[in-house]
């Protein structure tokens, strides 16, 4: 099962490798980015189901205002931060899960923020 979750990811060509990185980059890199990639259209389904449900018409707002609405909701609603993680640690290896419980603070503030850009990057013209 670990080979198939890591067989499944998408390259990606952008990613520098280097000796240099830190323990959170490297795993960023090595696993969170390629998840993301991948996860990419069920991040979205989330995020339009959480629009739905709270009866949110994101295109009607202009630029500035979908901004602002983006980040008040990943600075507040907890719970829509937690079910995007569980999209991403769900795609972990039990080797990559004990690596992210010992780094979880900054590796959660990592997550967060390009599901952040990701959201943003398909609602900002």
């Amino acid at each position: 099962m670990t080979d198939i979750k890591i067989q499944i990811r998408p390259e990606i060509p952008s990613i520098v490798k280097s000796n240099s990185l830190s323990n959170e980059e490297k795993f960023q890199n090595e696993v969170l980015r390629p998840i993301i990639k991948l996860q990419h259209e069920l991040i979205l389904s989330l995020f339009e189901y959480y629009l739905e449900r709270n009866k949110i018409k994101i295109k009607e707002f202009n630029n500035k205002e979908k901004t602002d609405l983006l980040n008040k909701i990943f600075k507040t609603d907890t719970r829509l931060k937690m079910e995007f993680r569980g999209l991403i640690i769900g795609l972990f290896t039990v080797e990559e899960y004990e690596i992210y419980l010992s780094l979880s603070p900054q590796l959660n503030k990592r997550i967060n923020n390009m599901i952040f850009q990701r959201i943003e990057s398909c609602y900002i013209e």
